[in-house]
């Protein structure tokens, strides 16, 4: 039975995770080695892997760490047959793990900085070396090429996508680079369109890839950019809601991306979501102990693990498993349905949800990703007044009573 229209203010689903949320975030066994920070961590079928980095006393590492979620337990893997390093790469590709680049000394001025590619299989825990990255730049004229450091990566199906980073003390790259392990070699795709980048993250979902925020030259980081592979082409999405922020963790929990940690000159400890069906962010349940950067992240199954890193009273070696409180969604609810008339929107708009009984609310944002307005909905019928926003186009987004999302739609403002 349809109710007369009825809209009223609701806590805000971050309040409600800060209340509960913390119940998402358990601490687990601490990292196998000694404290870490600027390692690197993927994950491989039931386990997490862990490596290189830098300890307490600035000294590089080139060990490599299994997480067993179930046992809880960290075991010494075969360490990597390169140099030690820090804020290098690493990224799962199929059933195999593939680590390189970095630099091999707290100091990039008094070290070198790397290009070698290693692979790595889980099943007989042995490295392979593998191409050498090809990008960096060029330290002696035609005779060679030094590799990059703070570059971030992401694998879509079979291949690996390494993008951007740092050559030296005023060199950043916009570089991206294609990895594909069948046939061992290296190709360059188009350029983060972003600009000069370092300390970015990353992460795929649904057959692309999302890198962003980062440091630039001079300045902090927000902005998003989703890659196609099918068309080697980047287009802007929706910026983190939050500040600017560098030196973030990534991982995937079913089709949503994460992203936790970072820095803007502090330490960040804010969990945000990203849903590619909406192109929306949603702040989820803080990491519990205190802000860090420079930490690691990966996805097990239906949770998400992070730890390590740098925080205000040090580099840490603890380790927290994040759970959900609810099922994170596949995709939307395909029974529900928004009809918007008119749209553009010159004077007001009726916005009418068909397909769903349930108790509702909504949310508008515009695309630089700033929430304008977050209401309930006890009615299948919304009136929208273009008095009350800027020329434009926004997001509006239908949620359950659980917050999660079930349609979205655009609104266009003339």
């Amino acid at each position: 039975m349809k109710k007369n229209l009825l809209l009223i203010f609701i806590l805000s689903f971050s309040l409600f995770e800060a209340a509960y949320g913390q119940n998402m975030w358990t601490e687990k066994a601490s990292f196998g080695g000694e404290k870490r920070t600027r390692a690197v961590s993927f994950a491989i079928g039931d386990y997490g892997y862990v490596g290189c980095g830098e300890d307490t006393v600035e000294m590089t590492h080139n060990d490599l760490w299994r997480y067993d979620p179930v046992a809880d337990v960290w075991s010494q893997m075969m360490t990597l047959p390169g140099s030690t390093r820090r804020n290098a790469t690493g990224v799962a590709i199929g059933d195999k793990g593939y680590v390189g680049l970095g630099a091999d000394s707290s100091v990039s001025s008094a070290g070198s900085i790397l290009d070698d590619w290693w692979e790595y299989d889980p099943n007989t825990n042995a490295w392979t070396q593998k191409a050498n990255y090809p990008g960096g730049i060029d330290v002696n004229g035609s005779s060679g090429f030094q590799g990059v450091y703070f570059a971030t990566a992401f694998a879509i199906d079979t291949k690996g996508y390494v993008c951007g980073g740092k050559m030296g003390s005023d060199f950043y790259g916009t570089d991206l680079w294609e990895y594909d392990p069948g046939s061992d070699s290296w190709t360059r795709m188009a350029d983060f369109p972003g600009g000069d980048r370092y300390q970015m993250s990353s992460f795929s979902v649904e057959g692309m890839g999302y890198a962003g925020m980062g440091i630039d030259h001079d300045l902090f980081r927000k902005d998003w950019w989703r890659y196609d592979p099918n068309t080697d082409s980047w287009t802007q999405t929706t910026s983190l809601p939050g500040s600017e922020r560098a030196a973030a963790s990534s991982f995937v929990l079913g089709q949503r991306g994460f992203i936790v940690f970072g820095s803007d000159g502090g330490y960040k400890d804010e969990l945000w979501q990203y849903n590619p069906f909406t192109e929306a962010w949603n702040i989820k349940a803080n990491f519990p102990p205190s802000g860090r950067k420079n930490g690691i992240a990966f996805a097990i199954g239906d949770k998400g693990y992070a730890g390590t890193g740098s925080a205000a009273t040090g580099k840490k070696r603890s380790f927290f498993e994040y759970a959900p409180l609810h099922p994170i969604g596949f995709s939307e609810n395909s029974t529900a349905d928004i009809s918007v008339y008119p749209n553009p929107i010159v004077d007001q708009a009726q916005i009418i949800i068909n397909g769903t009984d349930e108790a509702l609310s909504y949310e508008i944002w515009d695309l630089t990703g700033k929430l304008i307005t977050k209401e309930s909905l006890f009615s299948n019928t919304l009136f929208v007044n273009r008095n009350d926003f800027n020329s434009g186009t926004y997001l509006i987004i239908i949620k359950d009573a659980d917050a999660n999302t079930i349609k979205t739609d655009k609104l266009i403002f003339i």
